[in-house]
């Protein structure tokens, strides 16, 4: 009898301990991050209303120099960039050099989360850099190869822009803010309820051994990253926060992740073969340079 009271005393003990440590914590960790949420998403969704269009002129007319322009734009973490790429791309108003540059350095949600994790800004910075100087590189080397093959140029095709060029984010900044604000915290709450139930059941040392395998997890997170969804970004992002996994298994992740813009250029981008190699490209560079960022040490900033 006594030893049923014991088991049923240590039962409830566990029930107690796993709702405080996985759902209060939860909770609590999500309302922190809000108010850091809606500033930075209200400051995103001021510069994509007051300087989209410019910047679209912009990529349209850089020419030889569209990798580093797009490279340096895709930085900008909104998915309209993608999106207008994939169109542009699709019309072939910019080269396919531009087009892998916007979508290597995108970084999707990873600014918000970082930002509202209190984050370094120099480590920040650090990552965006290497993200933009990726994009650019390789985003050159592409056009440089196609050129010398001779495949660099393409008849300009207006008629096959998609006018789905943006987010639907209308009724105003705030509005739109508000919104982001409420579904990214949604997914970062979702995020961290998973996040304390692995670490609750298994332990975060078990977890790290688990997840953090060299080349195989960042394989794993760059196809993870194609899918066109924010809580992934949100997830490698809160995973290599927690120390789940490493700074460059989130980056394998965050750099094959092109958001909607390769929804919008698997639909609007006829050429089958020439998207699967689109994709077959971000797998290989997100793999690569992921594997070249924990070599680097971006594991030390994080």
């Amino acid at each position: 009898m006594n030893f049923l009271l014991h088991t049923h005393a240590e039962s409830d003990g566990l029930l107690l301990e796993l709702c405080k440590e996985v759902f209060l914590h939860g909770i609590l960790d999500t309302l922190k991050i809000i108010p850091f949420l809606f500033l930075t998403y209200l400051l995103m969704e001021f510069i994509e209303h007051k300087g989209a269009e410019k910047i679209q002129g912009t990529m349209r007319r850089a020419g030889v120099f569209g990798p580093f322009v797009s490279g340096l734009f895709g930085v900008i973490p909104q998915c309209g960039f993608s999106t207008v790429s994939a169109n542009l791309y699709t019309a072939r108003i910019i080269t396919l050099g531009s087009l892998i540059a916007v979508f290597l350095s995108t970084s999707d949600e990873m600014i918000p989360i970082m930002v509202s994790a209190n984050v370094p800004i120099t480590t920040l910075l650090f990552i965006l850099l290497y993200k933009v100087a990726v994009g650019i590189l390789v985003g050159f080397a592409i056009d440089i190869t196609l050129r010398l093959m001779k495949k660099g140029k393409a008849d300009i095709k207006i008629d096959e822009i998609c006018e789905n060029d943006n987010c639907g984010c209308e009724g105003g900044i705030l509005r739109s803010a508000l919104h982001h604000t409420l579904s990214i915290g949604l997914f970062v709450l979702i995020i961290t309820f998973i996040i304390n139930l692995l670490i609750f059941f298994i332990g975060d040392e078990s977890l790290a051994q688990i997840l953090d395998r060299p080349i195989l997890s960042h394989i794993i997170a760059s196809a993870v990253g194609l899918i066109p969804n924010c809580a992934v970004s949100v997830a490698l992002t809160d995973f290599a926060l927690h120390g789940i996994i490493s700074a460059g298994t989130m980056l394998s992740g965050l750099f094959s992740g092109a958001g909607v813009g390769l929804i919008v250029l698997l639909r609007v981008n006829k050429n089958k073969k020439e998207n699967l190699i689109i994709i077959g490209m971000l797998l290989l560079f997100g793999t690569l340079f992921g594997v070249v960022g924990d070599l680097i040490g971006f594991n030390a900033l994080i």
